[in-house]
C-alpha cells in the first residue's frame, strides 16, 4: 500500500493544479483555479491535493462549511479528479488518505456533487463505489436531460413548427460578446419575477469568466425586429454543450424564439460534440420535476441521466482497508 500525502490548496499550486486539470480523465474548465476562484469571496476554499511522493495523483474542488467539506457547492459538479491512467487500486487508497486528512483535522463529512458521466474522457465510476464501500449514503439525485448528438435523436413534430415559425418571421440569431441587454432586459427580471432569484453569476462575474475562457462559455440572442427576444449562454467542454442560462421575452411563445434558438445551438454550435446538456428540471432539490419543462427538453430527443450526491463520514477511511483480498 502506498502512502499518499494530503495538502490543503495554496495559490503556491495554482500552475500546478492547472496543469493537472487540464490532462484529467474526469474535468472541465469549471475546475480550473481562475473559473473557482471568481466566487471565492462566498466560499471557503477546501480544495485538496494528494501526492504520491512528489507526483501530484488527484485533486479534489472542495469547500468548507463548519465541519463539512463540500465538492462543490459553487460548481454544477465536484468529486475526485484522477488522471487518465488511474489505476482502482490506487484510488482506494487515494480516497482514505482524504478522508483520513479530513477527520483528523475536524472535518466529520464528506459531501460529493459527482461529475456526470457525459463529461468525462472515459468511465469514472470509483467514488460511487468507494462511498458504498464507507457506508456513504445517496442524498440527492437530479434528473438530466441530455441528447446524444451521435444517436438518431428525433424533435417532435410541436417543436418543428415553432422552429419553422422562427424561420418565417426571420428571426436572427447572433452571437454576442456583451451580454448585458441579455442579463440586465430579460435573465434578471425574469428570475426575479418567476422565482424571486438572481443568476448565479453576476455580469461582471460571467463577463470575466467569459474573457478568460472564450472558447468555454459563448453567448448568442435571437433578434425579432432588431429587437432581443431571447438568448442563452452556454457553458462548452471537450464533449458536451450546456445551456448554463437561457431566457425569453412574453413574446416567446408567439414567435417560437427558444425553440428556433435550440434548435441552431443542437444542430450548429454542437457540431462535432457528443451531448447536448439541457440540466435539470426539479424543484426542491431534485424531489419534484417540472412537468412542462421536462416535457419540452424531451421533445427535442433528450433523455434521462441521473447526476448523483453523495455524504460519507470521514471516519469511516478504515473501512478501505476491508477490500483488497
Amino acid at each position: 500500500m502506498k502512502n499518499y500525502t494530503v495538502k490543503r490548496y495554496e495559490p503556491k499550486y495554482f500552475e500546478e493544479w492547472n496543469a493537472f486539470i487540464s490532462t484529467a480523465k474526469n474535468a472541465t474548465f469549471l475546475f480550473n483555479r481562475d473559473f473557482m476562484e471568481y466566487h471565492s469571496d462566498r466560499f471557503e476554499d477546501y480544495s485538496l491535493l494528494i501526492y504520491d511522493q512528489d507526483k501530484l495523483v488527484a485533486v479534489l474542488p472542495a469547500n468548507r462549511v463548519g465541519a463539512t467539506v463540500f465538492s462543490h457547492q459553487g460548481l454544477t459538479y465536484g468529486g475526485l479528479v484522477l488522471p487518465l491512467n488511474s489505476k482502482l487500486y490506487n484510488v482506494i487508497f487515494i480516497f482514505k488518505a482524504i478522508l483520513q486528512y479530513l477527520n483528523e483535522n475536524s472535518i466529520s463529512s464528506l459531501n460529493i456533487k459527482k461529475i456526470p458521466s457525459i463529461y468525462c474522457d472515459t468511465l469514472s465510476d470509483e467514488i460511487d463505489y468507494l462511498v458504498s464501500i464507507c457506508k456513504g449514503i445517496t442524498t440527492m439525485k437530479h434528473a438530466v436531460s441530455v441528447i446524444n448528438l451521435e444517436s438518431n435523436f428525433k424533435i417532435s413534430k410541436s417543436r418543428r413548427e415553432c422552429i419553422n415559425r422562427g424561420k418565417k418571421l426571420n428571426l436572427v440569431i447572433k452571437e454576442e460578446d456583451n451580454l448585458e441587454s441579455f442579463w440586465n432586459t430579460i435573465l434578471i427580471p425574469n428570475l426575479k419575477e418567476k422565482y424571486n432569484s438572481k443568476p448565479v453569476h453576476s455580469l461582471d462575474e460571467i463577463l470575466v469568466l467569459k474573457d478568460k475562457f472564450p472558447d468555454n462559455i459563448k453567448h448568442f440572442n435571437v433578434y425579432h425586429n432588431n429587437k432581443i427576444v431571447c438568448g442563452t449562454t452556454l457553458f462548452i467542454t471537450k464533449n458536451v454543450v450546456k445551456p448554463q442560462y437561457i431566457s425569453g421575452t412574453e413574446s416567446n411563445n408567439l414567435l417560437g424564439s427558444i425553440d428556433y434558438l435550440y434548435d441552431y445551438l443542437i444542430n450548429e454550435v454542437s457540431k462535432g460534440k457528443t451531448y447536448f446538456d439541457f440540466g435539470p428540471s426539479h424543484e426542491n432539490n431534485g424531489l419534484n420535476i417540472v412537468k412542462n419543462i421536462n416535457f419540452w427538453k424531451e421533445s427535442f430527443g433528450a433523455h434521462t441521466l441521473v447526476q448523483n450526491f453523495y455524504e460519507v463520514e470521514t471516519s469511516n477511511y478504515e473501512l478501505l482497508d476491508t477490500i483488497l483480498i
